[in-house]
């Protein structure tokens, strides 16, 4: 374990797992123009609180942005995850294990959703199987969920999902117009929550 840990490419888990309706997977080179489309339709809901939605992608940034995800992935720096409807096949949204400490096994959920896939449970569900995933699969020690205090959205995401809210970051962040703003920071940690 200690080497895995100096070496966290050495660290082998699976690549994808499911939920009920979802098959969430790392991404895939040729996964991109599937994100894009995506991320076009969902545009006005993601550019309040993602700064990479200001800009309209192309679809060969799209899957630039994949493949460096899929390298990633391999070298355990950052786990993005595709959320993939089991019966459509479609791109429900993204989500993933990011800020990765791997020495103390702490993990950050960010996630996504397509628009036409929102309030309809999905990212709740992700989050559900990520935070499995994370506690069976890597031996996390603390799961975090941060959100813009604005994002109301994603802090129901967070309480819905069982994590605590710990405190507001105050001034903590610039939002995507570059005014200051406060972080909300939701955990879970092992022997409180699970």
């Amino acid at each position: 374990m200690e080497n895995a840990v100096a070496h966290p490419i050495l660290l082998s888990f699976p690549e994808s797992f499911e939920s009920e309706r979802l098959l969430i997977r790392a991404p895939l080179w040729g996964d991109g123009a599937a994100v894009n489309t995506a991320v076009l339709e969902s545009l006005d809901e993601l550019r309040p609180w993602m700064p990479w939605a200001r800009l309209l992608p192309t679809p060969e940034q799209a899957e630039a942005t994949i493949r460096k995800s899929r390298l990633e992935f391999l070298e355990r720096k950052d786990l993005r995850l595709l959320l993939l409807h089991k019966t459509s096949g479609e791109i429900v949204g993204s989500s993933g294990l990011h800020r990765i400490d791997w020495q103390t096994r702490k993990f950050e959920i960010g996630y996504w959703v397509r628009s036409s896939y929102s309030r309809q449970g999905y990212i709740t569900e992700a989050v559900h199987a990520i935070t499995n995933y994370a506690v069976q699969e890597l031996q996390a020690n603390r799961i975090e969920i941060r959100c813009d205090t604005r994002n109301t959205p994603s802090a129901r995401v967070a309480e819905r999902s069982g994590f605590t809210l710990e405190g507001i970051l105050r001034n903590d962040k610039c939002d995507v117009d570059g005014k200051l703003r406060d972080t909300m920071i939701f955990a879970k940690v092992r022997g409180v929550e699970y």
